[in-house]
C-alpha cells in the first residue's frame, strides 16, 4: 500500500505540473481570450488541439515505469481537453496521444490497452461535453477518467502474456492511475474559472459601455459634425483606442486619432472591412492586419449601428498595435454600439418631431393672418369714420398682434407676453362682434414662461366654434390662477359647446389637418408638460385648462 501510496504523490506531482502550465496559460491574453469564450473558431480548436495533444504526449514521457508500464497523466489531459473544449479536441487529443503511446512501446504490455483507452476517453468526453451542464462537468470529468482507466486495466488483465504479468502491473498501477483522475476534475474547474470571468467582464464592459453613454448624452440632442467628433473623442480616451470613426451608410460622418487627417477633405468610405459591415450587418474584426489601407493600423472592430433592424451605419474602433480585440472589448464594443445605435435613432425622432411642430407652429401663425388681417382691416375701416380714436386703438391692437407674430419663435416666452398678444386679439375681435362678444379676466401676477401661440388659439376656438355657432350674445372666461407649485390657465365659452366626437380626436390626435390650431396646442403641451389639455362640455359651452409647472430655483 505504501507503494501505491508513493506512485500516487508523484503522479500528484505531474498532474501539479500539468495544472501549473494551463494555469500560466491561462494568465496570457490570447489564451485567456480562447478559455474564456464559449464557442470557438476553427483555428482557435485546432491551437487547443495542439497544446492537450502536447500535454498528453508530456504525460506519456514524465510517466513512472512500473514493469513496462508508465504510471502517467495522459488520460487527464484528454479527459479535461474534450469536456472543456468539445468532441474534436477530445476525439483528436485521444488519437494523437494514443497512437503515439502505441508506437514508442511497440509490442509493450500495455500499449495496446493504453491505445484503446486514449481513444475511448477523447469520445467519451465528447459526450459529456454535449450533454453535462457545465457546472457538473468537473464531476463527469473524474468519473470518466476513473472509468477509462479502469478500463485499461481489465484491458491490461485481458491482453497481458503472460497473464501474471499483467495481473502484476495492475495491482501495482490500478489505485494511482484510477485515484490520480482526481486532477481532471482539477484542470476542468481550473479553466472553467477563467471562462466564468465572462460574466465579470461583461458585467463591467456593460458599466463602461453605460458610462460612455452617459457622457456622450448630451450630444445626441442634436447631431451634428462638431458633436459625432466629440462622441468618438469620448469613446476613444475611455477604452484606450487610437482612433473611434462613426459612419453612415455611404460617409465618415466622425474620425477621430490616429490618421484623422486623411478624412479632412474626403470622407467617403472607402475601405472594403467597413463596406462588408455595411452589407453584411455582421461584426468585422482585424487583428493583426499588415494589408490595411492605413499601414499604422493593425487592429480593428467594425460593428453595424442598427435601426429597426436595418443597418443604418457603422462604429468603427482601430489600435495600431495587433491583438487588441479582445473579448472584453467585443463585449463592450457590441453593447456600445447597441446604445449609439438607439441615440440616434431618438435624435432622429426627436428632430423630425422638432421640425413638424416648428412647421405646424408656422402652419398656425398663416392660416390666422390672412383671413384675421382683412377682418381686422374691415373693423378698422368701419370705425375710421364713427370713432377715429377707436380706430387709433385697433390699429394700435392690429400692430401689436402682427409684430407679435412675426416676432415669434419655437422658444418659450413669459406668459404675460402672451397674454398681452390675447389682448390685442380680443380688442380687434370685440370691435368686429361687438355686443355678441362679451371677455372677462381673472388674472393673477405669476411669473413662469410658456410655450408661444397657445393661449391665443384656445380664445379663438373659442370665439369661432363657440360664441360664433350659438345664439344670441356669449362670455369668454380667461383666468391665469396661482396653484402653488403650478399655474392652470383657463379659457371657458358660453356657446355652442365641443363635441365628445372633437374632445376623442384632439386626445387621440387624429384631428383633422385643416383644424391644426386645438389639436396642435394640445400635442405641444402635452410634449412639454406631460400632460395636455384637459377639455370639457359644460352645460352651456366650454371649459378647457391646462396646467404650467413652476421653474424650481
Amino acid at each position: 500500500m505504501q507503494y501505491n501510496l508513493s506512485i500516487l504523490l508523484q503522479l500528484f506531482e505531474r498532474a501539479a505540473l500539468l495544472l501549473m502550465c494551463l494555469f500560466v496559460l491561462s494568465r496570457v491574453p490570447r489564451f485567456k481570450e480562447i478559455f474564456a469564450k464559449g464557442v470557438h473558431a476553427p483555428q482557435e480548436l485546432a491551437i487547443v488541439t495542439v497544446i492537450f495533444s502536447l500535454f498528453a504526449i508530456f504525460g506519456t514521457y514524465s510517466g513512472i515505469n512500473v514493469e513496462g508500464s508508465l504510471v502517467n497523466v495522459r488520460i487527464i489531459a484528454i479527459i479535461a481537453g474534450g469536456i472543456l473544449f468539445g468532441p474534436w479536441v477530445g476525439l483528436i487529443t485521444g488519437i494523437i496521444s494514443g497512437v503515439h503511446r502505441f508506437l514508442i512501446d511497440i509490442g509493450g504490455v500495455t500499449s495496446l490497452p493504453c491505445l484503446i483507452t486514449s481513444i475511448t476517453a477523447g469520445v467519451v468526453s465528447g459526450i459529456i461535453y454535449r450533454r453535462t451542464s457545465p457546472e457538473r462537468r468537473w464531476i463527469a470529468a473524474i468519473a470518466a477518467g476513473m472509468a477509462c482507466e479502469a478500463l485499461t486495466m481489465a484491458l491490461i488483465l485481458v491482453m497481458a502474456d503472460p497473464h501474471s504479468l499483467g495481473v502484476d502491473i495492475v495491482s501495482k498501477i490500478a489505485f494511482p492511475m484510477i485515484v490520480g483522475q482526481i486532477c481532471a476534475g482539477l484542470i476542468v474547474t481550473l479553466v472553467q474559472s477563467v471562462e466564468g470571468e465572462k460574466e465579470r467582464i461583461a458585467a463591467k464592459q456593460s458599466k463602461l459601455a453605460l458610462e460612455i453613454a452617459n457622457k456622450t448624452l448630451p450630444y445626441f440632442r442634436s447631431i451634428t459634425p462638431e458633436s459625432l467628433r466629440t462622441i468618438c473623442g469620448i469613446i476613444q480616451e475611455d477604452i484606450g483606442a487610437d482612433a473611434v470613426a462613426i459612419t453612415d451608410t455611404r460617409v465618415i460622418l466622425a474620425y477621430v486619432g490616429v490618421g484623422e487627417e486623411y478624412y479632412a477633405e474626403a470622407n467617403e468610405i472607402i475601405s472594403e472591412e467597413t463596406k462588408q459591415t455595411l452589407s453584411s450587418g455582421e461584426i468585422t474584426i482585424r487583428d493583426d492586419d499588415t494589408e490595411y489601407m492605413n499601414r499604422d493600423i493593425r487592429s480593428l472592430i467594425i460593428i453595424p449601428l442598427k435601426e429597426k433592424g436595418e443597418v443604418t451605419g457603422s462604429l468603427k474602433i482601430y489600435y495600431t498595435h495587433a491583438h487588441k480585440i479582445t473579448y472584453s472589448l467585443q463585449a463592450m464594443a457590441v453593447g456600445l454600439s447597441q446604445i449609439i445605435s438607439t441615440l440616434m435613432e431618438v435624435s432622429r425622432v426627436e428632430g423630425i418631431k422638432e421640425m413638424a411642430n416648428k412647421a405646424e407652429l408656422k402652419a398656425l401663425q398663416t392660416s390666422i393672418n390672412p383671413h384675421f388681417l382683412f377682418n381686422a382691416l374691415n373693423a378698422i375701416i368701419s370705425s375710421i369714420r364713427i370713432d377715429p380714436d377707436k380706430a387709433r386703438e385697433l390699429i394700435v391692437n392690429l400692430s401689436g398682434y402682427m409684430r407679435y407674430n412675426l416676432e415669434l419663435t419655437d422658444e418659450s416666452i413669459d406668459i404675460r407676453r402672451e397674454l398681452q398678444q390675447v389682448q390685442h386679439y380680443v380688442e380687434i375681435e370685440k370691435a368686429r362682434f361687438g355686443s355678441r362678444l362679451s371677455v372677462l379676466y381673472d388674472i393673477d401676477e405669476v411669473a413662469v414662461r410658456i410655450p408661444s401661440l397657445v393661449i391665443q388659439p384656445l380664445v379663438e376656438n373659442a370665439i369661432i366654434h363657440g360664441i360664433l355657432k350659438g345664439k344670441g350674445n356669449g362670455t369668454i372666461d380667461i383666468s391665469v390662477k396661482d396653484h402653488g407649485d403650478s399655474v392652470r390657465v383657463r379659457i371657458a365659452d358660453t356657446g355652442a359647446g365641443i363635441s365628445e366626437e372633437t374632445i376623442a380626436k384632439v386626445y387621440s390626435g387624429s384631428m383633422e389637418g385643416n383644424k391644426i390650431g386645438l389639436n396642435n396646442v394640445h400635442q405641444r403641451i402635452k410634449l412639454i408638460y406631460g400632460t395636455g389639455l384637459t377639455i370639457r362640455r359644460l352645460d352651456k359651452g366650454t371649459e378647457i385648462y391646462f396646467d404650467v409647472i413652476k421653474e424650481q430655483r
